[in-house]
């Protein structure tokens, strides 16, 4: 994959061209534990589905990207919010995008939005996370059990450069003591653009509760989208049903009456 230099790092990313240059570009933030290439073919199909242009890359310590190097602090999520994903804008030369996030990566948009110094045109959030809950741990407790003890390690290291610190890098910041008390409901007042929430039922690592603290504290529009029987991955488990809702809060919301971002131009590494 092609690499982009943002934050001192380098990153590797895909870019899907629009097929409508009207259209705002989608910037995709993975989960935890993914990565670019884990995303397989659902930017593609939300490319086709919506007409946008679409930033798919590795966060610093997953995928292709840099090794990480070291521990994450407690405001590791915050720091890719404000720090790094400006950055992965600048370098990409994406302005005023629809950001994409899945858990991890939804949490970051949220974060990145509530900041208020960049243009943000909507978020699309796949479960993602506000607040600490005791079912969140829970669940990096049994991705520990399963990566200690079970497949889970085989199964994530085609996709990483080097799969441990990829893997204790999440989780280890996760099960921190003093990682209990994160919440950012605090922030979500500042958040103004549109959003739309994709939450399944059976969410092993996440509740209603995060939808609900979002629908009470954006400022903006709020949509959500829950998903009977439906797990922590809504577009790798119900990817029809989420391409549908995405496609619609894209064309809703961002269709070409506002100024696109930098739609149609390649991103690429700085020079």
């Amino acid at each position: 994959m092609p690499r982009l230099v943002a934050d001192g790092r380098q990153l590797d990313y895909r870019w899907i061209p629009p097929l409508d240059p009207g259209r705002p570009t989608l910037v995709l933030l993975h989960e935890g534990l993914g990565s670019a290439e884990l995303w397989g073919d659902f930017p593609d199909r939300l490319g086709q589905r919506t007409g946008a242009g679409a930033l798919v890359y590795s966060r610093y310590g997953y995928g292709r990207s840099d090794v990480l190097g070291e521990p994450r602090e407690i405001d590791y999520l915050e720091r890719e919010a404000v720090t790094a994903l400006p950055a992965v804008l600048e370098a990409a030369q994406i302005s005023a995008p629809v950001l994409v996030g899945h858990s991890d990566g939804a949490t970051i948009a949220l974060l990145h939005a509530a900041e208020g110094r960049w243009p943000v045109r909507g978020l699309v959030l796949e479960a993602p996370h506000v607040f600490v809950e005791e079912v969140t741990i829970r669940g990096v407790e049994r991705a520990r059990a399963a990566y200690s003890g079970g497949t889970l390690r085989e199964r994530l290291q085609p996709w990483h450069r080097n799969v441990d610190a990829t893997f204790n890098g999440w989780a280890d910041v996760w099960l921190q003591p003093r990682f209990r008390g994160w919440n950012i409901e605090h922030c979500l007042r500042e958040i103004r653009c549109p959003v739309l929430v994709i939450q399944g039922k059976d969410d092993g690592y996440g509740t209603l509760g995060q939808v609900e603290a979002i629908q009470r504290g954006t400022s903006g529009p709020v949509e959500t989208l829950i998903l009977e029987g439906c797990g922590h991955a809504p577009h790798a488990e119900r990817p029809e049903e989420v391409l549908d809702a995405m496609a619609a809060f894209v064309a809703g919301w961002t269709h070409s009456g506002a100024s696109p971002g930098s739609p149609g131009r390649s991103p690429g590494p700085a020079p």
